[in-house]
Protein backbone atom coordinates (compact mmCIF):
# COMPACT_ATOMS: atom_id res chain seq x y z
CA UNK A 1 0.00 0.00 0.00
CA UNK A 2 1.25 3.46 -1.08
CA UNK A 3 -0.01 5.71 1.66
CA UNK A 4 -0.69 9.18 1.07
CA UNK A 5 -3.25 10.07 3.79
CA UNK A 6 -0.71 10.94 6.90
CA UNK A 7 -3.15 14.59 7.12
CA UNK A 8 -5.04 11.71 9.08
CA UNK A 9 -2.40 9.68 10.57
CA UNK A 10 0.83 8.74 10.71
CA UNK A 11 2.97 5.60 11.55
CA UNK A 12 5.12 5.87 14.50
CA UNK A 13 8.42 6.93 14.16
CA UNK A 14 10.72 3.99 15.69
CA UNK A 15 12.25 6.15 18.71
CA UNK A 16 8.69 7.00 19.75
CA UNK A 17 8.18 3.27 20.17
CA UNK A 18 11.48 2.25 21.70
CA UNK A 19 10.70 5.59 24.28
CA UNK A 20 7.08 4.13 25.68
CA UNK A 21 8.65 0.94 25.74
CA UNK A 22 11.41 1.54 28.31
CA UNK A 23 8.31 2.70 30.43
CA UNK A 24 6.88 -0.49 30.50
CA UNK A 25 8.00 -1.88 33.64
CA UNK A 26 9.04 0.54 35.90
CA UNK A 27 7.42 3.42 35.45
CA UNK A 28 3.43 2.10 35.06
CA UNK A 29 2.17 3.65 37.97
CA UNK A 30 -0.51 6.67 38.42
CA UNK A 31 1.46 9.64 38.32
CA UNK A 32 -0.79 11.54 41.25
CA UNK A 33 0.44 8.73 43.74
CA UNK A 34 2.96 9.28 46.47
CA UNK A 35 5.69 6.15 46.22
CA UNK A 36 7.95 5.20 44.32
CA UNK A 37 6.72 3.45 41.63
CA UNK A 38 4.52 7.06 41.09
CA UNK A 39 7.08 9.19 41.83
CA UNK A 40 8.88 7.13 38.68
CA UNK A 41 6.02 7.73 36.45
CA UNK A 42 5.45 11.23 37.53
CA UNK A 43 9.45 12.26 36.76
CA UNK A 44 8.79 10.54 33.86
CA UNK A 45 5.71 13.19 32.85
CA UNK A 46 7.09 16.12 33.84
CA UNK A 47 10.52 15.21 32.01
CA UNK A 48 8.02 14.85 28.76
CA UNK A 49 6.50 18.37 29.86
CA UNK A 50 9.58 19.95 29.93
CA UNK A 51 10.74 18.90 26.93
CA UNK A 52 7.50 19.45 24.44
CA UNK A 53 7.41 23.65 26.06
CA UNK A 54 11.39 23.84 25.35
CA UNK A 55 10.39 22.91 21.76
CA UNK A 56 7.28 25.29 21.10
CA UNK A 57 8.89 28.45 23.31
CA UNK A 58 6.92 27.53 26.10
CA UNK A 59 6.94 26.98 29.65
CA UNK A 60 6.78 23.59 31.32
CA UNK A 61 3.18 25.47 33.59
CA UNK A 62 1.79 26.42 29.84
CA UNK A 63 1.44 22.92 28.70
CA UNK A 64 -1.67 20.79 29.10
CA UNK A 65 -1.74 17.25 28.30
CA UNK A 66 -5.20 16.13 26.70
CA UNK A 67 -6.32 13.13 24.61
CA UNK A 68 -5.46 14.55 21.22
CA UNK A 69 -6.36 17.38 18.95
CA UNK A 70 -10.17 16.99 19.45
CA UNK A 71 -10.02 17.73 22.84
CA UNK A 72 -7.37 20.37 22.99
CA UNK A 73 -9.76 22.51 20.66
CA UNK A 74 -12.85 21.93 23.11
CA UNK A 75 -10.49 22.80 25.72
CA UNK A 76 -9.46 26.19 24.16
CA UNK A 77 -12.78 27.69 22.66
CA UNK A 78 -15.00 26.44 25.45
CA UNK A 79 -13.01 26.88 28.40
CA UNK A 80 -12.08 30.33 27.52
CA UNK A 81 -15.86 31.12 27.01
CA UNK A 82 -17.08 29.53 30.21
CA UNK A 83 -14.66 31.26 31.90
CA UNK A 84 -15.29 34.00 34.91
CA UNK A 85 -13.91 36.71 31.81
CA UNK A 86 -16.97 38.60 31.05
CA UNK A 87 -16.67 37.47 27.24
CA UNK A 88 -18.15 34.39 26.28
CA UNK A 89 -17.96 34.90 22.25
CA UNK A 90 -15.87 33.01 19.62
CA UNK A 91 -14.81 34.30 16.19
CA UNK A 92 -13.63 31.54 13.51
CA UNK A 93 -13.42 31.04 10.01
CA UNK A 94 -15.58 28.77 8.52
CA UNK A 95 -12.75 26.56 6.47
CA UNK A 96 -11.49 25.23 10.34
CA UNK A 97 -11.56 21.61 11.61
CA UNK A 98 -15.07 19.95 12.88
CA UNK A 99 -13.35 20.34 16.33
CA UNK A 100 -13.71 24.34 16.68
CA UNK A 101 -16.63 24.46 14.39
CA UNK A 102 -18.24 21.94 16.37
CA UNK A 103 -17.20 23.28 19.67
CA UNK A 104 -18.72 26.92 18.51
CA UNK A 105 -22.04 25.93 17.10
CA UNK A 106 -22.75 24.13 20.46
CA UNK A 107 -21.39 27.51 22.35
CA UNK A 108 -24.44 28.95 20.25
CA UNK A 109 -26.35 26.51 20.99
CA UNK A 110 -26.29 27.80 24.42
CA UNK A 111 -26.82 31.52 23.47
CA UNK A 112 -22.64 32.40 22.90
CA UNK A 113 -22.49 35.07 20.51
CA UNK A 114 -20.27 33.24 17.64
CA UNK A 115 -18.80 34.47 14.10
CA UNK A 116 -18.08 32.55 11.50
CA UNK A 117 -15.64 34.58 9.47
CA UNK A 118 -15.71 33.73 5.26
CA UNK A 119 -12.95 33.03 3.35
CA UNK A 120 -11.16 33.48 -0.56
CA UNK A 121 -11.35 31.54 -3.17
CA UNK A 122 -7.53 30.24 -1.58
CA UNK A 123 -9.22 29.49 1.87
CA UNK A 124 -7.19 32.48 3.50
CA UNK A 125 -8.91 35.01 5.81
CA UNK A 126 -9.11 38.34 5.33
CA UNK A 127 -7.44 40.09 8.12
CA UNK A 128 -9.53 43.53 8.15
CA UNK A 129 -12.84 41.20 8.16
CA UNK A 130 -11.62 38.91 10.89
CA UNK A 131 -10.67 41.89 13.44
CA UNK A 132 -13.96 44.18 12.51
CA UNK A 133 -16.10 40.74 13.36
CA UNK A 134 -14.43 40.95 16.92
CA UNK A 135 -16.53 42.77 19.75
CA UNK A 136 -16.24 43.19 22.95
CA UNK A 137 -18.36 40.04 23.37
CA UNK A 138 -14.99 38.33 22.19
CA UNK A 139 -13.34 35.71 24.19
CA UNK A 140 -11.44 34.08 22.19
CA UNK A 141 -10.42 33.92 18.37
CA UNK A 142 -9.43 30.57 16.65
CA UNK A 143 -7.48 30.12 13.30
CA UNK A 144 -5.86 26.72 12.14
CA UNK A 145 -2.23 27.68 11.13
CA UNK A 146 -2.50 24.78 8.35
CA UNK A 147 -5.68 23.90 6.97
CA UNK A 148 -5.99 20.15 7.24
CA UNK A 149 -7.70 19.99 3.97
CA UNK A 150 -5.51 21.71 1.49
CA UNK A 151 -2.48 22.85 3.32
CA UNK A 152 -3.25 26.07 3.56
CA UNK A 153 -1.12 28.43 5.66
CA UNK A 154 -2.92 31.51 7.62
CA UNK A 155 -0.90 34.27 8.24
CA UNK A 156 -0.75 33.75 12.41
CA UNK A 157 2.04 36.90 12.96
CA UNK A 158 -0.36 39.55 10.94
CA UNK A 159 -3.23 38.13 13.13
CA UNK A 160 -1.84 38.11 16.43
CA UNK A 161 -0.42 42.01 15.86
CA UNK A 162 -4.16 43.26 14.56
CA UNK A 163 -5.06 41.45 17.23
CA UNK A 164 -3.14 42.83 19.98
CA UNK A 165 -4.18 46.41 18.89
CA UNK A 166 -6.94 46.37 18.22
CA UNK A 167 -8.62 44.27 20.65
CA UNK A 168 -6.34 43.51 23.37
CA UNK A 169 -7.38 40.87 25.80
CA UNK A 170 -9.12 38.71 23.32
CA UNK A 171 -7.44 35.55 23.34
CA UNK A 172 -6.16 34.44 20.48
CA UNK A 173 -6.02 30.11 19.66
CA UNK A 174 -4.49 28.14 16.53
CA UNK A 175 -5.15 24.50 15.79
CA UNK A 176 -1.88 23.68 15.03
CA UNK A 177 -2.26 19.99 14.55
CA UNK A 178 -0.82 20.07 10.43
CA UNK A 179 1.73 22.60 10.85
CA UNK A 180 4.19 20.75 13.53
CA UNK A 181 5.70 18.68 11.16
CA UNK A 182 7.12 20.94 8.39
CA UNK A 183 6.68 24.70 9.97
CA UNK A 184 8.26 26.45 12.33
CA UNK A 185 5.91 26.51 15.58
CA UNK A 186 6.80 28.90 18.56
CA UNK A 187 4.03 30.50 20.48
CA UNK A 188 5.96 33.71 20.77
CA UNK A 189 6.96 33.86 17.21
CA UNK A 190 3.26 33.25 16.38
CA UNK A 191 1.79 35.50 18.86
CA UNK A 192 -0.91 33.15 20.23
CA UNK A 193 -2.30 32.14 23.67
CA UNK A 194 -3.09 29.06 23.04
CA UNK A 195 -2.04 25.95 20.52
CA UNK A 196 -3.39 22.71 19.83
CA UNK A 197 -0.78 19.46 19.02
CA UNK A 198 -1.90 16.12 18.63
CA UNK A 199 1.14 13.34 18.22
CA UNK A 200 -0.28 10.98 15.52
CA UNK A 201 -0.17 13.55 12.82
CA UNK A 202 3.57 13.61 12.72
CA UNK A 203 4.79 9.90 13.95
CA UNK A 204 3.62 10.01 17.58
CA UNK A 205 0.62 7.92 19.45
CA UNK A 206 -2.72 7.87 19.41
CA UNK A 207 -4.60 9.56 21.91
CA UNK A 208 -2.26 12.24 23.29
CA UNK A 209 -1.66 15.86 22.76
CA UNK A 210 -1.68 18.93 24.30
CA UNK A 211 -2.94 22.36 24.69
CA UNK A 212 -0.81 25.33 25.12
CA UNK A 213 -1.92 27.90 27.31
CA UNK A 214 -0.23 31.02 28.07
CA UNK A 215 0.14 32.27 31.53
CA UNK A 216 -2.68 34.06 32.69
CA UNK A 217 -5.03 32.86 30.52
CA UNK A 218 -8.30 31.44 32.75
CA UNK A 219 -9.76 28.17 31.52
CA UNK A 220 -12.77 26.53 32.68
CA UNK A 221 -12.13 22.69 32.77
CA UNK A 222 -14.40 20.52 30.31
CA UNK A 223 -13.40 17.57 33.02
CA UNK A 224 -13.44 17.54 36.32
CA UNK A 225 -12.44 15.51 39.23
CA UNK A 226 -8.75 15.11 40.61
CA UNK A 227 -7.37 18.58 39.49
CA UNK A 228 -4.77 17.58 37.24
CA UNK A 229 -2.90 19.59 34.95
CA UNK A 230 -3.23 22.62 37.26
CA UNK A 231 -7.31 22.37 37.84
CA UNK A 232 -7.20 22.45 33.61
CA UNK A 233 -7.92 18.65 32.64
CA UNK A 234 -8.74 16.03 35.43
CA UNK A 235 -8.08 12.53 34.63
CA UNK A 236 -5.23 9.71 35.17
CA UNK A 237 -2.34 10.79 32.99
CA UNK A 238 -1.70 9.02 29.99
CA UNK A 239 2.47 8.69 30.86
CA UNK A 240 4.02 6.64 28.19
CA UNK A 241 1.60 8.92 25.66
CA UNK A 242 3.18 11.95 26.89
CA UNK A 243 6.37 10.12 26.97
CA UNK A 244 6.27 9.24 23.25
CA UNK A 245 4.93 12.93 22.03
CA UNK A 246 7.90 14.29 23.33
CA UNK A 247 9.75 11.54 21.09
CA UNK A 248 7.69 12.21 18.11
CA UNK A 249 8.24 16.30 18.51
CA UNK A 250 11.89 16.35 19.22
CA UNK A 251 11.78 13.70 15.97
CA UNK A 252 9.68 15.71 13.88
CA UNK A 253 11.45 19.23 14.80
CA UNK A 254 15.24 17.37 13.87
CA UNK A 255 13.24 16.17 10.68
CA UNK A 256 12.21 19.28 9.41
CA UNK A 257 14.79 20.49 6.96
CA UNK A 258 14.62 17.13 5.26
CA UNK A 259 10.74 16.95 5.36
CA UNK A 260 10.26 19.71 3.43
CA UNK A 261 13.07 19.13 1.21
CA UNK A 262 12.18 15.58 0.54
CA UNK A 263 8.28 15.48 1.28
CA UNK A 264 7.95 18.49 -0.61
CA UNK A 265 9.58 17.08 -4.13
CA UNK A 266 7.58 14.10 -3.75
CA UNK A 267 4.62 15.98 -3.63
CA UNK A 268 5.53 18.49 -6.20
CA UNK A 269 6.18 15.47 -8.61
CA UNK A 270 3.16 13.78 -8.01
CA UNK A 271 1.35 16.81 -8.83
CA UNK A 272 3.17 17.78 -12.04
CA UNK A 273 2.80 14.18 -13.56
CA UNK A 274 -1.39 14.60 -12.49
CA UNK A 275 -1.56 18.15 -14.23
CA UNK A 276 0.71 17.31 -17.04
CA UNK A 277 -1.24 14.26 -18.05
CA UNK A 278 -4.96 14.14 -16.40
CA UNK A 279 -6.84 16.85 -18.07
CA UNK A 280 -8.90 19.49 -16.06
CA UNK A 281 -7.29 18.81 -13.08
CA UNK A 282 -7.02 21.45 -10.33
CA UNK A 283 -4.93 22.01 -7.55
CA UNK A 284 -6.70 23.84 -4.85
CA UNK A 285 -4.31 25.52 -3.45
CA UNK A 286 -2.39 28.76 -4.13
CA UNK A 287 1.95 28.15 -4.26
CA UNK A 288 3.78 29.75 -1.64
CA UNK A 289 1.12 29.72 0.83
CA UNK A 290 0.89 25.89 1.95
CA UNK A 291 2.37 23.01 3.78
CA UNK A 292 4.80 20.95 1.75
CA UNK A 293 3.07 17.60 2.17
CA UNK A 294 -0.42 18.50 1.46
CA UNK A 295 -2.32 18.26 -2.35
CA UNK A 296 -6.38 18.66 -2.85
CA UNK A 297 -6.78 18.26 -5.97
CA UNK A 298 -10.31 18.25 -8.32
CA UNK A 299 -10.71 15.96 -11.24
CA UNK A 300 -13.91 17.16 -13.02
CA UNK A 301 -16.14 14.29 -14.36
CA UNK A 302 -14.68 11.75 -11.52
CA UNK A 303 -16.88 11.07 -8.36
CA UNK A 304 -14.41 11.09 -5.85
CA UNK A 305 -15.75 8.05 -4.01
CA UNK A 306 -15.16 6.23 -6.97
CA UNK A 307 -11.75 6.77 -7.52
CA UNK A 308 -11.03 6.81 -3.88
CA UNK A 309 -12.22 3.08 -4.12
CA UNK A 310 -10.60 2.01 -7.15
CA UNK A 311 -7.11 3.33 -5.79
CA UNK A 312 -7.80 1.52 -2.43
CA UNK A 313 -7.98 -1.75 -4.84
CA UNK A 314 -4.59 -0.39 -6.65
CA UNK A 315 -2.76 -0.19 -3.18
CA UNK A 316 -3.10 3.74 -2.79
CA UNK A 317 -4.21 5.37 -0.07
CA UNK A 318 -5.98 9.08 0.08
CA UNK A 319 -9.04 10.59 1.17
CA UNK A 320 -11.98 13.21 0.51
CA UNK A 321 -10.98 15.22 3.18
CA UNK A 322 -10.74 15.41 6.67
CA UNK A 323 -10.78 12.02 8.56
CA UNK A 324 -12.97 13.26 10.41
CA UNK A 325 -15.83 13.48 7.49
CA UNK A 326 -13.90 11.15 5.18
CA UNK A 327 -16.56 9.77 4.14
CA UNK A 328 -16.63 10.55 0.31
CA UNK A 329 -20.40 11.44 0.50
CA UNK A 330 -20.19 14.36 2.48
CA UNK A 331 -19.16 17.49 0.99
CA UNK A 332 -15.96 19.28 2.38
CA UNK A 333 -17.23 22.54 4.14
CA UNK A 334 -13.77 23.56 3.52
CA UNK A 335 -13.66 23.74 -0.29
CA UNK A 336 -17.49 24.52 -0.06
CA UNK A 337 -16.56 28.02 1.96
CA UNK A 338 -13.35 28.58 -0.86
CA UNK A 339 -16.38 28.76 -2.85
CA UNK A 340 -16.93 24.68 -4.77
CA UNK A 341 -20.06 23.88 -5.89
CA UNK A 342 -20.90 21.05 -4.00
CA UNK A 343 -20.68 18.75 -7.04
CA UNK A 344 -17.43 19.98 -7.69
CA UNK A 345 -16.00 19.26 -4.05
CA UNK A 346 -17.60 15.46 -4.86
CA UNK A 347 -14.70 15.97 -7.13
CA UNK A 348 -11.58 16.46 -4.79
CA UNK A 349 -9.73 14.44 -3.34
CA UNK A 350 -7.14 15.17 -0.56
CA UNK A 351 -3.41 13.20 -1.05
CA UNK A 352 -1.04 13.82 1.80
CA UNK A 353 2.62 12.93 2.58
CA UNK A 354 4.30 12.13 5.30
CA UNK A 355 7.68 11.61 7.30
CA UNK A 356 7.91 8.10 5.59
CA UNK A 357 7.06 9.05 1.37
CA UNK A 358 9.76 9.19 -0.88
CA UNK A 359 9.74 10.11 -4.34
CA UNK A 360 9.35 6.66 -6.14
CA UNK A 361 6.04 6.32 -3.78
CA UNK A 362 4.93 9.70 -5.07
CA UNK A 363 5.34 9.00 -8.80
CA UNK A 364 4.23 5.31 -9.13
CA UNK A 365 1.11 7.05 -7.22
CA UNK A 366 0.36 9.50 -8.96
CA UNK A 367 1.04 6.72 -12.01
CA UNK A 368 -2.20 4.67 -10.84
CA UNK A 369 -4.68 7.97 -9.84
CA UNK A 370 -3.62 8.54 -14.03
CA UNK A 371 -4.61 5.23 -15.52
CA UNK A 372 -7.44 5.04 -13.24
CA UNK A 373 -9.13 8.17 -13.93
CA UNK A 374 -8.52 7.64 -17.99
CA UNK A 375 -10.45 4.09 -17.36
CA UNK A 376 -13.04 5.79 -15.47
CA UNK A 377 -13.23 9.02 -17.95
Amino acid sequence: MIYLDHAATTPMRPQVWEAMGALALESFGNSSGVHAVSRSAKNALEGAREHVASLIGAQPMEIVFTSGGTESDNLALKGAALSPSPARGVVTPVTEHEAVLESADFLKRVGYPVTLVPVDSRGAVDLELLIDSVTEDTAVVSVMMVNNETGLIQDLPSISRALASERPGVHLHTDAVQAYASETVNVEDLGVDMMTITGHKFGGPKGIGLLYVRQGVALEPLLHGGGQELGRRSGTHFVAGAVGLAAAMEAAFADRGRFNIEVGRAREVFEQVLVDRVEGLKVNSTPGMRSPHHSNVRIPGVRNETLLMRMDQAGVAASAGSACQSGAATVSHVLEGMGLSAEQARECLRFSFGWTSTYAEAKEAAEVVVDLVGRLR
